[in-house]
Order: structure tokens, then sequence, then C-alpha cells
């Protein structure tokens, strides 16, 4: 049990991996600056909190987590999430907001790491693909929204996202072209970058060339909006100066980030990995970085699929590649805050803009819209609700919606006769190009998904129902159960009653293929075993018939 031991991700490392993992860690870094600083102001926080959150997440996770690529740091699908929900306790800004975002940073890390600890990987699965991209889709928008007044020189917006369009359009009037053409031409230099290859930094070759166009044409005076000089220096470590009522009041959105956050690591990890991916070893990692950023004043971390590619692209053969990186941007935000006093806000609205469009899922979208029209409703409500509503709020509906969705899916399955293979032993769903054969007095059902209490009614109800409409000639049936996984009590019970209500029609009551070892300690359990019997307990629907069929000599021959 060493799995929880620090550095496993560099373990095998040798010094030839160097040169691949400091091409990499160059590379990363000069993607991460840009985006660091970024993702920071859309949180309402200064850029070089981006910085020191991206050096916590790189470290914590180099100490505890198992994948060699993957990179952890700001993130832009989280912050608008988190902000939006800071900024309904506190002025953004203030200095309780960034308290209270340090605290919500510790206790997101908590959670994704006890969640690691006890192996709680399959929370990352509660999120279907069709509400992930709704998901991303209303986030994009939230981007999209709150880069605006920055790419077009406005003032900054406030308040419900629907308002603050009002307002922007009514304010398009006010336009500063140098901005947009900043703006625009931080994207343009991004998007044909990532074009002609991934491996280069468009971000930071745009934010260099709107920097260097600002000082040489004199750009602060037409009106352009720049950073300013940031403070040298590192940050101090330190509990946040917040009280356990503000912690109450942040548990519920912690709960959603620590979501989010699981789904997207566990995306990350198991899409960039050389071996099999472990992902609650991921969790640790993770979640170490978000306790560590919030120690030191900054905010929730969280896996990057873009940037992981970038490290798995360009030769990263270890995490040194994500601590070189980091070392990069540490020195940047301790002693180099100077060199980025004439970056334009346009600029990193049009890193952000990049960033939006790159996390909408057109493909996705169009696939689901083609193949299934009811769950790209799910794409379309998810979207609307972060949109609309307040964003936390969207993101709890979404989650709800996939949780019911998947109710919906499993309560939609229903108990089938199945038909045996011309010339065969093998039993199969009819409808099949080849027509099944039925043996007379007969009866072999199938429930193909685990049966637990959303449905059990439907499962007792279909087997009675078959049961019933040949209760003329029925002498044997058969369930045949090799995609029965688990058993619930409410589920147990309705099994009991369809047993029961076998026999009073007249009919021995088999099960066959139970394969599932959950299945069979239920059965043990619940007494269903017994209620049955050893010996009408099978290995196959064929040994059943032949033990019980009723054109046949009983034979009561064992399992």
């Amino acid at each position: 049990m060493n799995w929880w031991l620090p550095l496993r991700a560099l373990s095998g490392w040798r010094p030839g991996d160097l040169n691949g993992d400091l091409a990499a860690g160059l590379t990363l870094a000069a993607i991460a600056i840009p985006e660091q600083m970024a993702t920071a102001r859309l949180g309402g926080f200064a850029p070089e909190i981006g910085f020191f959150a991206f050096v916590a997440g790189s470290l914590a996770f180099a100490l505890f987590g198992a994948n060699r690529h993957l990179s952890s740091g700001a993130d832009s699908t989280i912050t608008p999430l988190f902000a939006g929900g800071l900024a309904l306790i506190a002025v953004a800004g203030s200095a309780h907001y960034l308290a209270l975002a340090a605290m919500l940073a510790l206790m997101v890390g908590l959670l994704v790491g006890l969640s690691g600890i006890f192996r709680l990987g399959w929370i990352a699965d509660l999120l279907s693909v069709p509400v992930t991209t709704g998901f991303l889709t209303g986030i994009a928008v939230h981007i999209i929204v709150s880069q605006l007044p920055g790419l077009l020189g406005l003032p900054a917006e406030g308040g419900e996202t629907l308002r603050r369009v009002g307002e922007i359009a009514a304010n398009l009037h006010l336009t500063n072209p140098w901005s947009l053409t900043l703006g625009l031409g931080v994207f343009a230099t991004v998007f044909v970058a990532e074009r002609i290859s991934a491996r280069i930094p468009g971000a930071l070759i745009g934010m260099v060339l709107a920097t260097l166009a600002v000082a040489v044409f004199g750009l602060k005076a037409r009106g352009v909006e720049v950073l300013g000089a940031l403070p040298n220096g590192l940050p101090q470590a330190g509990l946040p100066t917040a009280s356990l009522g503000d912690a109450q009041a942040l548990l519920p959105l912690a709960l959603l980030i620590a979501i989010v956050v699981m789904v997207q690591t566990a995306a990350t990890s198991r899409s960039f990995v050389g071996e099999t991916p472990d992902v609650n070893r991921d969790f640790v990692g993770v979640g170490a970085g978000s306790i560590l950023s919030g120690l030191f004043g900054a905010f929730a971390v969280n896996a990057s699929p873009p940037r992981t590619a970038i490290v798995a692209q360009s030769g990263g053969r270890s995490k040194v590649s994500g601590l070189i990186a980091a070392a990069i941007v540490l020195a940047l935000g301790a002693f180099g805050g100077g060199l980025l006093a004439d970056v334009p806000q346009a600029a990193l609205a049009g890193v952000l803009l990049f960033v939006a469009q790159h996390i909408l899922r057109w493909k996705v979208f169009a696939s689901v819209y083609r193949q299934a029209p009811v769950e790209f409703l799910l794409i379309l409500v998810t979207m609307t609700a972060i949109v609309v509503l307040p964003i936390e709020t969207g993101v709890a509906v979404g989650i709800g919606l996939s949780l019911l969705h998947g109710l919906w899916s499993a309560t939609r399955t229903q108990a089938i006769e199945l038909e045996q293979v011309p010339g065969t032993s093998v039993w199969w769903p009819p409808g099949t190009p080849s027509a099944g054969e039925q043996l007379s007095g007969v009866l072999v059902v199938a429930f193909q998904a685990p049966l637990s209490f959303v449905n059990a009614d439907s499962f007792k109800r279909g087997v009675c129902d078959l049961i019933d409409a040949r209760a003329e000639n029925i002498k044997l049936v058969v369930l045949e159960a090799s995609n029965i996984a688990e058993i619930d009590y409410t589920a147990a019970q309705a099994l009991i009653e369809a047993i029961a209500h076998c026999r009073k029609a007249g009919a021995i009551f088999a099960i066959a293929r139970l394969e599932s070892l959950r299945a069979q300690a239920a059965l043990a359990r619940f007494g269903i075993a017994d209620l049955v019997g050893p010996r009408r307990i099978f290995h196959s629907v064929d040994a059943a018939i032949k033990a019980l069929s009723p054109d046949k000599p009983r034979q009561d021959e064992a399992k």
C-alpha cells in the first residue's frame, strides 16, 4: 500500500529524460504565463495570484499525483463558477473576497483529496457527456461576456449575465478601436499558432506584440487600459482569515466545484497517460494543489487538458517538466512584475476569448443532435441554466439533470422474453435477423440492468405479465441474470413477489447465469437463494432447461 507516497510520478526518472522535460517545461511556461494571468483576472484577482496558483498546483501534483504529464493550475472552467459564487457574498477584489477564495480553495482541495484517498473516482462519472457539454458551453458564454468590456475598452460590468449583455450592447458606441484591434490581434495570433502547432506559444507571442505596440505607439494615451507594474515578492503562507460561518456558506459551492474538478481531472488523466490511469491518485495531487494554493492566498486549481496536451506533445517525460515551468513562472511573479506593466487588458481578453471558443465542443454538439435528440435537450437546458441562473445554481441544475437522466435510463429497462437461436443452446433477445424459437412450457426471461429501487416495480410487473400471457401452459420460468450486477433491498422484495407469482401460476422458477458476485451475495443475504433452492440455480439456461424441462423426467441436478 504505497500508492499514497509522494513523488511517485517521478519514479523511474533518468538524467537522459532531462532534455525532453526541459523543452516541455519551457513550452508549458510560455503557454501558462499569459493564460494564468488572464484566468486570475477573470476571477477578479491580481494577475500574479494566477502565477502562485499555477506554482502551487504544479508543485503539489508533482509530489502527490500519478500522471506524468498532467498540468494543474488556474483554470478557466471553474474560475467563473467560484467567482460568481463569491461575488454573492463579498465584493470582488476586496480583502474579504480574497480570504473567501482561499478558504474555498482549502475546502475544495480537502474534498477532492479525500475523494482520492477513499477511492471515490466513480464520482467523476456523475456528469454525462451531454450535460458536461452544456456546462462547458455555459461557462464559455460567461467567459465571453466577462471579457467583452476589456476587449472593447468599455468599463467592466457586473451582475447577471443577461443584464451585462444589455449594458455592453448599449455602450458599443464607446468602443475603443485600439483596444479592439489589440484584443482581436492576440486572438488571431493564438488561433493561427495553434493551427500550425500546439507547441507554439501563441498567447505569449500575442501578448508580447500587444505590449510592444502599447509602448511604441503610446496607446495608453489613446485610452488603452494596461495592467500596470505588478508587485514583486513571494506570497506569505497562512490560513485565510475567514470565519466558521463563511465556511458554512461556502460548503455548497465547494461541493459543486469539487465535482467539476474531479470530472475534469479524471477526463484529463484518462486522455493523457502511457499506462493505466490512477484517477484516485490524481485526485489527491490536484486536491493537494488547491490546499497549497489556498494556504498562499490564491484560489482553487484544476487539471488542464490543453496544458497537459502541450506537455505530452512537447516531449515531457515526467513531472520534472511541470516543476521547470513552475520555477520559471515563480521567478516572473517574484522578480519580474515590472516587465508586465504595459500589458494591455485587451490582450488578456483576447487570450480568454480563445480559451472560451476552445472549450466549446462543436463536434459533440453535432453528434448528439444527430444521434440522440433527446439528450441534445440536456445540452440546451444545462447551457441555458448556467447562463440565465446564478452560475452555481446552473451547475447544480446540470448535475441534477445528469443524475435524473441516469435514473430515467435505468427505469426504461423492461423484462424481455428470450428466444433460442435455432440449432444452438444460445438464448437471445427477439428481433434478430434469424427468428428464434420458444420451447413449449418454458419461459426464459432476461432483465438487462442492475436490479434496484428505480426499476424494481417495472421488473416485477414485466415478469408477471410475461407469465400471465402464457399462464395456461407455462411450467418453467428461467431468469437469465447475466446482466444483473446488483440487487438492492427493494428489488429483492420485487423478485420474491415475482417468484411467488410464478409458483401461483403452477410453474417452477429457476435462475441462470447470475455471474455477479455482488448479486450472488445479495441472493443469499435476502434469502432468495434458499427460496429458489440451490438446485435451481444454474450456470446456463441450457442446463436449467435440461434439468427442469416439463417435457423431460424431473432431474434436480446440482448447480
